[in-house]
């Protein structure tokens, strides 16, 4: 969703700026703009559209200072134009603030800064913000901000700047991620540590209700209640180089093809061949807890959540315990029942995702303990949980989930199996098992070659408007999880089903105009998705088929075959994910959209 970067030290500023934006590109955005102190005036530049629209504006701009804040967002509150564009000013532009997140009170406050006669110049919840602050300002702005934030209700990461105190610079968060990077007389503020991990891997994460004041010298943290707290300066590892497009013309493809090494990444160290087991390291201090659940729950959104449906498969396949998968945003609303042995996992690429975060916060609350999957180190819902999995496949750039899906089905296939070897699963099945999840990169690589087949088949298909994914069994998530690659980048509806229930409903939709995708490897389900195929080919639907090597009776019927490596049956999902992904991905290329930053997607999704 939205970026901040912010910059106080020695360095110019506008290129730390310029770089942090760009940087928070992948994010998706719909417009940005920077504030900045030079030569002791506060300037603001704003423009909607793409960073190089801003960029335009400040081309023949001679900018001196080195302390500024800087903003690309996501509308919520307006529509996608300058006025709306982060900073906004304080009456008598004085202060400058960007923010992420929503102020659920914001109309209240307005209501009562608009009798004072206060004009507002956007129509964003932010602004309040800034005018609020004004309203306590009394030259000291740390001081200002604190008092602004007791009547503030709702999720914020902000920055703040003043053209009265040129030397410091004020944060401040709760339910929004921000982090402070510490560097050699100078910080960075961000909500996306990628952004200065090539100045500095000196982290501070902040916690809710924080507010830091920043100054070269250093900075100091205080509760909401102007309380002094103490915050542990962090090292993180610098993925500065990961987060580059190389030969590829997109991050998209770049990931899909990243896979094998991704989830070799996954599965380094976690697999005891010898034992027939997995050791996850996040899960130690859980290990005797896990002996007594008699019941999981899993709340995700979008791909995670998909994932999550092939880990319920996996879990009860392999560890007979029960699992419902919920959506993290219906989850808190719903007064969910947790008894004293239900477990609680999150799955969130992020880390960030305000309706997981807010999930884990709900199951918390009720006793649950809580274990996240997670891609980003340190991220929110890594740091509140009570415990979990890093997926260790580098930093996502494209908005559309490929590697971290995989490797969220990769992790829970760990988990399935440590939790089958403590139940059901003997030795021998156990070692089988790490064999099939080790195979599992040679076997994606095998499926990536096969690119330039699916390539040819999205030039048929691209000018299409609606598509059916069928699948049964594990191949149902990954059904609905290929018809959500489509949508996202090609914006073609498509739907994800049951094989089996397309007769109670979606058949009416099949013609001569309908591609059906159908996820079918030889597995015992076989003859039964068959019969489903023949169905939709009776119909005059156009079947495209991702099977595995001894795929008759297809070959008789199907329109196109996508034959991939066969692995463990309960692994397949893996495989037969890498051709949908594909294919989404070409169809999209074709169709001229912008594949990495696809129309109204967020990367992050940090509002309900």
């Amino acid at each position: 969703m939205c970026g901040i970067v912010a910059y106080i030290g020695f360095r110019p500023v506008l290129p730390v700026l310029q770089d942090g934006l760009k940087r928070l590109e992948y994010m998706g955005y719909d417009s940005s703009g920077i504030g900045l102190l030079d030569s002791g005036r506060l300037r603001i530049f704003k423009a909607p559209g793409k960073i190089r629209e801003l960029e335009k504006k400040l081309e023949n701009e001679e900018i001196k200072g080195n302390l500024g804040i800087c903003h690309t967002r996501w509308a919520t509150h307006g529509e996608p134009n300058e006025a709306n564009a982060h900073p906004h000013l304080s009456a008598g532009g004085k202060i400058a603030v960007v923010h992420n997140g929503i102020i659920e009170n914001y109309a209240v406050l307005k209501k009562k800064l608009l009798a004072e006669g206060i004009s507002f110049a956007s129509e964003t919840d932010t602004e309040v913000v800034a005018h609020w602050i004004a309203k306590f300002y009394k030259g000291n702005l740390s001081q200002a901000v604190l008092k602004a934030l007791e009547h503030v209700e709702g999720a914020f990461g902000i920055a703040v700047i003043c053209e009265d105190e040129p030397d410091v610079l004020i944060g401040a968060k709760r339910g929004s991620p921000l982090v402070l990077g510490v560097g050699e007389n100078e910080s960075f503020l961000t909500s996306d540590v990628s952004t200065i991990v090539g100045h500095t891997q000196k982290i501070v994460y902040l916690e809710d209700n924080d507010v830091v004041t920043v100054s070269r010298a250093g900075f100091e943290v205080k509760n909401i209640r102007d309380k002094t707290v103490s915050r542990e300066i962090q090292e993180v590892d610098n993925d500065f180089e990961l987060v580059q497009k190389g030969d590829f013309p997109h991050f998209m493809l770049k990931e899909i093809f990243e896979q094998p090494e991704a989830i070799k990444n996954c599965i380094r160290g976690r697999l005891l061949l010898n034992d027939g087991n997995a050791k996850l390291a996040g899960l130690d201090k859980s290990l005797k807890e896990l002996r007594s659940i008699d019941r999981i729950i899993i709340t995700a959104c979008g791909t995670s959540y998909y994932a999550a449906m092939v880990g319920e498969y996996l879990i009860e396949e392999w560890a007979g315990i029960p699992v419902e998968v919920e959506y993290a945003s219906e989850f808190r609303y719903r007064n969910p029942i947790i008894g004293s042995n239900t477990l609680v996992f999150t799955i969130s690429q992020s880390g960030e995702t305000a309706d997981t975060l807010a999930a884990l916060k709900e199951a918390q609350n009720k006793g649950a303990t809580v274990l996240s999957i997670c891609n980003v180190v340190g991220s929110t819902i890594a740091r509140t949980s009570n415990g979990g999995v890093y997926l260790h496949v580098g930093p996502e750039i494209g908005i559309a989930s490929t590697k971290a899906f995989n490797a969220q089905v990769t992790v829970l296939s760990l988990i399935a199996l440590l939790l089958g070897r403590q139940r059901r699963l003997s030795s021998v099945q156990g070692m089988e098992i790490v064999q099939a999840i080790n195979s599992l990169p040679a076997a994606v690589e095998q499926a990536l070659k096969l690119n330039d087949e699916i390539l040819e088949i999205a030039k048929v298909y691209y000018k299409h408007t609606n598509f059916l994914y069928l699948g049964r069994h594990f191949h149902y998530p990954v059904a609905m999880e290929g018809a959500l690659k489509l949508k996202e980048i090609s914006y073609i509806h498509a739907e994800g089903y049951p094989a089996a229930e397309v007769k109670h409903g979606p058949i009416a939709l099949i013609d001569a105009n309908m591609p059906v995708v159908i996820v079918a490897p030889k597995d015992a389900l076989f003859d039964k998705i068959v019969s489903n195929a023949r169905e939709i080919k009776a119909r005059g639907g156009k079947l495209i088929v991702v099977t595995t090597a001894d795929s008759a009776p297809l070959d008789e019927f199907a329109d196109h075959i996508i034959k991939v490596p066969s692995v463990n049956s309960a692994l397949m999902p893996v495989i037969t994910s890498i051709p949908l992904q594909l294919l989404a991905y070409h169809i999209a290329v074709l169709c001229g959209n912008d594949v990495d930053q696809p129309r109204n997607l967020t990367k992050s999704v940090m509002v309900e």
